[in-house]
C-alpha cells in the first residue's frame, strides 16, 4: 500500500473513508468484491438443483451415473478453494487469484450454455422422447470441461473472496475499522445467502418454465456482470503480497523443533537468541505451545546463518513468524471443531421436507407452499436478524449504554450453537406431535399422507436455525480471520467451509450408525422410510443432546483458548520477504 506524504496525512484521518486519488482500499470497493462473488454463486447454485434432470433427460444417463457425476463436481467445488486459499495465500495473491477464478468460471458456464444451443454438442433428446443416443466422446467432454472449469473457478473465487475484502479494511491506526470490518462480515454472508435464496427460486423457475438455453444461459450472463464488477475497481484495490509457501514453512517448523528438541529453553531468552526475517517486527516468540519455540534457536551464528542473515537450512532454523503462524493455526483448531456439530444440524435438511410433505401447507385455502421450499424460511430469518443486528440492535444498545456496544466472535459463536440446539429441540417437539397424531388418525402405514396438522408448526425450528448461522457463521469467519495472521487470510476464510465439509461425513455417520443400531432385532429404524413409524422425534433428540455436549465443548475450548486478540498485530505477512 503506497505511504501517503506529510502533507496528505491531514486529509486521511479516515482511511477508511478517504476519496483522494492516491488512497487504496476502503469501503467504497467492498461492494464491487461483494457483488462479484454474489453473482458467481447464483450462477453456479442455480444450476445445481436441476442438473439431474438435465443430465438424465438431455444427456439419456442413468441416475445413478448422472448422481455419481453430481457427487464428483460437488466434492471438487468443495475442494478447490481450500486449494485457492493455499495458492493465494503462498504464491499468487487474492487479487490474481479471484481474477482468475472469474474467468475460468465464466468459460465454464458459457461452455455449459454450449451444449443446449450447438449442433454438435446438444444431444437429440427430448423430454417427450424416453430414447436417447448416447453422448459422443465430445459433448461428455464439453459437458465435463464445464463442470471443472466452474469448480476451479468458484475456488478460486470463494476461497479469496472474503480475505479481500477484509485487506481492503485493514488500517491499524483507525478506531472504526474493527465495527467496519464486523460489518463487512455480516454483510457478506447476507450477500451469499440472499444469491442462495434467488438461485433456488428464480434461476431454478426460469429453467423449469423457459428451457435450458435460456436457464444455462443467464447463469452465465450473470458470471460476465461477476467478472466485470470485479475489474471496474481494479484500481482502487489494496493487493497484498503473497508470502512464501505456508505448507512448506508448517513443515518446516515441526522437522526443526524435531530435530531441535534436545535444546533447553532458557527463561532469560533475549531476542538474539532467535531467528527472524527481514523486516519482522516480532522479536521473540510467545510462550503458548512453547516446545515449538525451539525451532527458531539459533545455535551458532556462524554454522546456522549466511552472511546476509538467512538461515542456511531451513529444516533445521526457522524464522520467528514462521513459528508463530503455525501456533496461530493449531490454537485455532479446537474452537474450530466446535463448527462442526452445528454445520451437521443445519445439514439435515431432507428429513425436514418429507415431514412438511406429510402436513397441511396451504397459508390460504388457494395456495400452497411446495414441501422443498420451506428452507427459505431459514435463510428469510438469517438475512432479517443480520440486518436488525447491524443496523438496530446495536446501535440502540450502544445508545441505551452511552459507549460502543458489540458481542465479540467467540460470543457470538457460543450464541450460535445454543440457538442451534434450540432448533433440533423444537424440531424433535413438532415430530414427537406429528408421529402421534398421525397414528391417531390411522395413518400408521401411509407414510404418505396428510396429517390434520398445520407445517407452519416447522417455523421455530427453522427460524431458530436462520439464527445459529447467523451468530455462529458469521463469528466464525471473523473469528478466523482476527485471530491467525494476515499471510493467512485467504485459508481462515475457509475454515468455515472445511467445517462443512467435514459436517457432512459426520452427519452421514451419525444416521448409518442410527440407522444400523436401531432396526437391530427386527426393530423399525428410528429413520426408516415410514416416517409415521419411525422415530424420527428420538433422532433430534440426540443431536440435540450432541449439541448440548457440544456446547459445554466450546465453553472449555473459549476458556482454554483465553481471550480474543482483536487488535493484534498481523505482521506475520512482511515477515520473509
Amino acid at each position: 500500500m503506497e505511504i501517503p506524504s506529510d502533507m496528505d496525512k491531514d486529509m486521511i484521518k479516515e482511511p477508511l473513508l478517504s476519496t483522494t486519488p492516491d488512497s487504496k482500499g476502503g469501503f467504497r470497493t467492498l461492494p464491487f468484491i461483494i457483488a462479484n462473488e454474489a453473482f458467481e454463486r447464483v450462477a453456479s447454485i442455480g444450476l445445481m438443483p436441476n442438473m439431474i434432470l438435465y443430465l438424465t433427460r438431455v444427456y439419456g444417463m442413468q441416475i445413478a451415473t448422472a448422481a455419481n457425476i453430481l457427487f464428483l463436481w460437488s466434492a471438487a467445488s468443495n475442494f478447490m478453494p481450500i486449494l485457492g486459499a493455499f495458492l493465494a495465500d503462498s504464491y499468487v495473491g487474492r487479487y490474481w487469484m479471484i481474477g482468475f477464478g472469474s474467468i475460468v468460471s465464466l468459460l465454464g458456464m458459457v461452455l455449459l450454455w454450449l451444449t443446449t444451443i450447438t449442433s454438435d454438442a446438444k444431444i437429440p433428446c427430448s423430454q417427450s422422447n424416453s430414447s436417447c443416443n448416447f453422448p459422443t466422446t465430445f459433448q461428455l467432454l464439453l459437458l465435463y470441461s464445464s463442470f471443472g472449469l466452474m469448480a476451479i473457478g468458484g475456488g478460486g473465487i470463494r476461497s479469496s473472496s472474503l480475505a479481500f475484502g477484509a485487506d481492503q479494511l485493514d488500517k491499524r491506526g483507525n478506531m472504526r475499522n474493527k465495527a467496519m470490518l464486523e460489518s463487512f462480515f455480516s454483510w457478506y454472508y447476507v450477500s451469499v445467502s440472499a444469491s442462495a435464496l434467488i438461485a433456488v427460486t428464480l434461476i431454478v423457475y426460469i429453467q423449469d418454465k423457459m428451457g435450458w438455453t435460456v436457464g444455462f444461459g443467464i447463469p452465465a450472463l450473470l458470471m460476465f456482470l461477476s467478472a466485470l464488477s470485479f475489474y471496474l475497481a481494479s484500481p482502487f484495490y489494496v493487493k497484498s503480497k503473497a508470502n512464501s509457501s505456508l505448507l512448506t514453512g508448517f513443515t518446516q517448523v515441526v522437522v526443526a523443533s524435531y530435530k531441535n528438541r534436545h535444546i533447553q529453553l532458557s527463561s532469560q531468552a533475549t531476542p538474539k537468541m532467535f531467528h527472524h526475517g527481514k523486516g519482522s517486527m516480532l522479536l521473540m516468540p510467545s510462550e503458548k505451545l512453547r516446545f515449538l519455540n525451539k525451532a527458531c534457536i539459533i545455535k551458532n551464528p556462524l554454522q546456522d546463518l549466511t552472511p546476509d542473515g538467512r538461515a542456511l537450512d531451513p529444516w533445521s532454523l526457522c524464522t520467528v513468524n514462521e513459528v508463530e503462524e503455525l501456533k496461530s493455526l493449531i490454537r485455532v483448531i479446537p474452537l474450530w471443531s466446535t463448527g462442526i456439530m452445528i454445520s451437521v444440524n443445519l445439514s439435515q435438511t431432507s428429513f425436514p421436507v418429507l415431514q412438511a410433505a406429510s402436513m397441511d401447507r396451504h397459508i390460504t385455502p388457494y395456495f400452497e407452499i411446495p414441501a422443498g421450499s420451506f428452507g427459505v424460511f431459514m435463510i428469510i430469518s438469517l438475512i432479517l436478524w443480520i440486518a436488525l443486528y447491524d443496523r438496530i440492535v446495536l446501535p440502540l444498545a450502544s445508545k441505551i449504554s452511552g459507549k460502543p456496544c458489540r458481542l465479540n466472535e467467540k460470543q457470538r459463536m457460543g450464541i450460535g450453537l445454543l440457538f442451534s440446539c434450540l432448533s433440533m429441540a423444537a424440531m424433535a417437539v413438532v415430530e414427537s406431535v406429528r408421529r402421534e397424531l398421525a397414528i391417531k388418525e390411522g395413518f400408521s402405514d401411509e407414510s404418505q399422507a396428510l396429517v390434520n396438522m398445520s407445517a407452519m408448526w416447522l417455523l421455530p425450528h427453522l427460524f431458530f436455525s436462520g439464527l445459529a448461522e447467523a451468530f455462529n457463521a458469521v463469528g466464525q469467519n471473523e473469528f478466523y480471520y482476527s485471530q491467525l495472521p494476515k499471510s493467512m487470510s485467504s485459508i481462515a476464510s475457509t475454515l468455515f467451509g472445511v467445517g462443512m465439509s467435514v459436517a457432512s461425513l459426520v452427519a452421514s455417520f451419525i444416521m448409518s450408525t442410527v440407522d444400523n443400531v436401531t432396526k437391530k432385532g427386527g426393530e423399525e429404524s428410528w429413520v426408516s422410510s415410514n416416517i409415521n413409524k419411525a422415530h424420527y422425534d428420538y433422532y433430534y433428540w440426540l443431536l440435540t443432546g450432541l449439541s448440548s455436549v457440544n456446547l459445554m465443548y466450546f465453553l472449555a475450548c473459549s476458556k482454554a483458548y483465553g481471550p480474543c486478540e482483536g487488535e493484534r498485530s498481523r505482521v506475520l505477512d512482511e515477515g520473509d520477504g
